[in-house]
């Protein structure tokens, strides 16, 4: 079982102890991802005027939508990825059926060329009875 990592973190200028299973790297990523999202949100003047209880709402709502779309881009890569490793699949037992196909087409060669040989030593065998009844 992991052990439990406390780990301060700085997000918006206060010094927090963020308690978690994840290593103090993935925490640290974590707080810099909302001070991010602090800062996108300060650049904006109507985001100064409003209080704080609204402001909390707001960054939680934009950090929600990003996680919901980000869940969906993965979905989306994941359908993606299915249908890939389905179509690499059928490319493979294509394949495996043009060999199969080549091999019948080779053996069938081999049994052409077999016939043509007979039949070519046939027509001398038949030339050189004409030529001694001649």
């Amino acid at each position: 079982m992991k052990n439990m990592n406390d780990t301060d973190v700085l997000i918006d200028g206060r010094k927090y102890t963020i308690c978690g299973f994840e290593s103090d790297e993935y925490l640290q990523q974590i707080a810099a991802y909302i001070n991010r999202k602090f800062t996108e949100f300060k650049k904006k003047d109507y985001y100064r005027r409003l209080d704080l209880d609204l402001r909390n709402v707001l960054l939680a709502i934009n950090i929600a939508d990003d996680y919901y779309k980000t869940k969906k881009k993965a979905s989306e890569y994941k359908s993606e990825n299915e249908l890939k490793d389905k179509m690499v699949l059928e490319m493979k037992h294509e394949i495996i059926d043009l060999k199969e196909t080549i091999k019948k087409q080779e053996s069938k060669t081999d049994e052409l060329e077999d016939s043509l040989e007979k039949a070519e030593k046939k027509i001398i065998e038949l030339e050189t009875r004409l030529k001694q009844r001649k």
